[in-house]
């Protein structure tokens, strides 16, 4: 669950003041061809990549990073859960502005909102993520207010839909495959990435199921940590009630490591 993650895309311009506040990030990037899925725009799961870039570029500003917190204060950031609404996926080499910011601080945890706008100023994407500070040494969560972190003055939230409870009754039948995590999946944390859990849950559909289907909306919950050699079983179920609402469910043995859930334009 720990947030780490490798910086990809072509960096053009840098503010820290923005929309009248200091506490909101603004960058101008390009879409490169590492942030792009089959379908020749931005990916979903490259999505939240570029969100995380974004947040772990904006805490760098504010002097609370995860570097700073583990010289400075023996701890680290844990995000927890992060949810998307789409409104365009830009497309390959379009160039947008990406605006990052705390919106509270509850103590023991902060949300943070990304927008990402078009060169009209347009809404592309919008998300909130939920994140805590853990102790490095005993992995036990610390008060945010007793850290450099902002109190105070937050800019007005651009997106604060509440996050949701999902199932947790999957059945044999909405198994879909179970993959061994390699390698290439494990972050600094010796743990597998954030993202590669996206990854892994949205191949539950076929890449010509994506290519002919618009996802809209994207909640996921990380759960708990899984380490390479491990097996990971996938499920999926739809919603009952709602059409075009897909559950995903991960687990390790017996463990919920990772669960989500996507909307799927009608």
């Amino acid at each position: 669950m720990e947030f780490s993650l490798i910086f990809h895309v072509f960096q053009k311009k840098i503010t820290i003041t923005s929309m009248n506040n200091s506490l909101i990030f603004e960058t101008e990037r390009e879409i490169s061809s590492a942030f792009i899925d089959s379908s020749v725009k931005m990916g979903v799961a490259q999505s939240v990549l570029l969100v995380q870039d974004n947040l772990t570029e904006s805490f760098n500003a504010m002097d609370c990073d995860g570097v700073i917190y583990r010289e400075k204060f023996n701890a680290f950031w844990v995000f927890t859960k992060t949810k998307v609404h789409f409104e365009r996926r830009p497309d390959w080499r379009e160039s947008i502005t990406a605006r990052t910011f705390p919106i509270d601080n509850l103590g023991m945890r902060t949300h943070v909102n990304t927008q990402f706008v078009d060169k009209n100023g347009k809404t592309l994407l919008v998300a909130n993520q939920e994140a805590c500070v853990l102790s490095l040494e005993n992995h036990r969560p610390l008060k945010i207010t007793n850290l450099p972190y902002p109190k105070e003055n937050f800019p007005e939230a651009v997106y604060n839909e509440p996050f949701e409870r999902f199932p947790s009754d999957f059945s044999d039948d909405e198994f879909v495959f179970e993959q061994q995590i390699r390698s290439s999946q494990i972050d600094m944390s010796h743990h597998m990435n954030n993202i590669e859990y996206i990854k892994l849950a949205l191949c539950v559909f076929s890449d010509d199921f994506l290519q002919s289907h618009e996802i809209t909306d994207l909640e996921v919950h990380y759960t708990g940590e899984s380490k390479e050699g491990q097996i990971l079983k996938v499920y999926k179920k739809e919603d009952p009630e709602v059409h075009g609402k897909i559950y995903i469910h991960i687990k390790e043995s017996d463990r919920c490591v990772f669960e989500c859930c996507v909307k799927i334009k009608d």
